[in-house]
């Protein structure tokens, strides 16, 4: 951003009607399109530079080009060692493909799972979590998935499942659970029998080089840069039919596909610039539903945010790649129950009442990170998570459960037993919800209050 844009809460006061109007327009466009610029910079970040046969994309570091229809696996449980994912999952190995079907339909295989819990969540170029694949939508069973476009028309062939996709670009993230070091080989196996093809007749090239357009480390800002890399996406891939005529109104701010090629007059620019700064501010700030206790929910979609763009904007700015809630939901907390910052320094107890633990049908977990990072912390006993997988906690006679949270070792032997160590310093929490029963997914569960503890 230069230093001529306006403070990011309010346009100018010295605006005219027109410019209000120009700017408020600019608003909507950069909210209806910022998804697209954050699926870009993933996708830049996240395709593989070099392809399983060690071929380099592009012939520089600074170089656009990237795999697509390739797939990239973390092969270990993340841990504080591990710097370059914010919230970190603890409990599952991670799996990722972009996938490029404008050339036609792809298959993914994927093993049988057995009695594991996993699912490889789909995501088209707008950022809506349209489909799954895994143990609660198609099963455990070994199975071949016909992935196609919006344009495909055509028959699935026997024996595998269609998967119709709203965009051509698509991200898959799964997520593989591990139930601790001893059992991370046989998720790496698995891994390992995750395939790509081309369908039956189809030009798909596997793997094919894409040029990805930006490079990760570019930041909202620049106007021009904006409008390219969005217009481009939106020639490439055009808004659903519903939202057509709402982004041909966007052209008079430069944005939508007939903009592709012109050049962003000064009013535009400045009125993109401001909406820019405005929008990102804004939804950086913006308080996720507050659900009692200290407890928040940040993300709350199904499978499309339908015409709800602000909150697609704010999902993409802050929580991309977030699977919808009847898959996972991600409860949060920063403050305890009184509303004060939470400081490892300090002790905790979240008490789940008899009958009252978290109801899902894959598994919970909770985990602690750094505030200052978005980072899990070192602690003496390497334990960075604690669930309904956690051995030896020890519950209350009555079927409950208490979990101790601090930076330091409780003195109580229980608590000791049912103590998810935090960071030394200020320090949130996240609640991991897989397959959540209807209680949480309407809001009827009442989560334990973050109860401090007097020193």
């Amino acid at each position: 951003m230069t230093s001529s844009i306006e403070s990011p809460e309010t346009p100018a006061n010295s605006a005219t009607g027109t410019e209000n109007a120009d700017y408020d327009l600019a608003v909507e466009a950069v909210q209806f399109a910022l998804p697209l610029y954050e699926m870009a910079r993933m996708r830049s970040a996240t395709c593989p530079r070099v392809d399983h046969a060690g071929r380099y994309a592009g012939d520089s570091p600074e170089t656009l080009k990237r795999w697509a229809n390739e797939w990239f696996h973390t092969r270990v449980l993340l841990g504080p060692q591990h710097r370059r994912v914010v919230t970190p999952n603890n409990d599952t190995l991670y799996s990722s493909a972009w996938f490029d079907l404008s050339d036609g339909p792809l298959v993914i295989r994927v093993p049988a799972m057995n009695t594991r819990y996993y699912v490889l969540g789909l995501l088209d170029l707008y950022t809506n979590p349209f489909g799954y694949i895994g143990t609660r939508t198609t099963g455990n069973e070994a199975g071949a998935f016909f992935l196609h476009g919006p344009e495909w028309h055509g028959e699935v062939p026997a024996g595998m499942r269609a998967m119709a996709c709203p965009t051509d670009t698509v991200w898959l993230i799964g997520r593989i659970l591990v139930d601790g070091e001893a059992d991370l080989a046989a998720g790496v196996h698995l891994q390992d029998q995750l395939t790509v093809e081309p369908a039956p007749g189809s030009a798909a090239q596997i793997p094919k080089l894409i040029d990805a357009g930006v490079q990760p480390t570019e930041m909202l800002g620049n106007a021009e840069r904006f409008a390219q890399v969005v217009n481009r996406l939106l020639a490439d891939h055009p808004p659903p039919r519903e939202a057509q005529a709402v982004v041909a109104r966007f052209a008079a701010c430069g944005i939508g596909a007939p903009c592709m090629d012109n050049v962003l007059d000064p009013a535009q620019r400045d009125a993109l610039e401001r909406a820019l700064a405005h929008v990102t501010h804004e939804l950086a700030g913006e308080p996720p539903l507050a659900l009692g206790g200290g407890w928040a929910l940040p993300v709350d979609v199904r499978a499309t945010f339908g015409e709800n763009y602000r909150e697609r904007a704010q999902v993409a700015l802050c929580y991309i790649g977030a699977l919808g809630i009847e898959e996972a939901m991600y409860i949060t907390a920063d403050t305890d129950a009184d509303g004060a910052t939470l400081d490892g320094n300090a002790s905790y107890v979240l008490h789940f009442a008899p009958n009252n633990l978290p109801a899902v049908d894959a598994f919970w977990s909770l985990t602690a990170y750094e505030k200052a990072t978005y980072m899990l912390a070192e602690n003496a006993i390497g334990r960075y998570s604690l669930g309904d997988r956690t051995r030896g906690l020890e519950y209350d006679a009555d079927g409950g459960l208490r979990i101790a949270i601090s930076a330091n070792m409780p003195s109580d032997p229980t608590l000791r037993r049912n103590w998810l160590p935090a960071p030394n310093d200020r320090f949130y929490l996240a609640l991991r919800l897989y397959v959540p029963r209807e209680t949480h997914l309407a809001r009827t569960f009442v989560y334990p209050p973050i109860a401090r503890q007097a020193a």
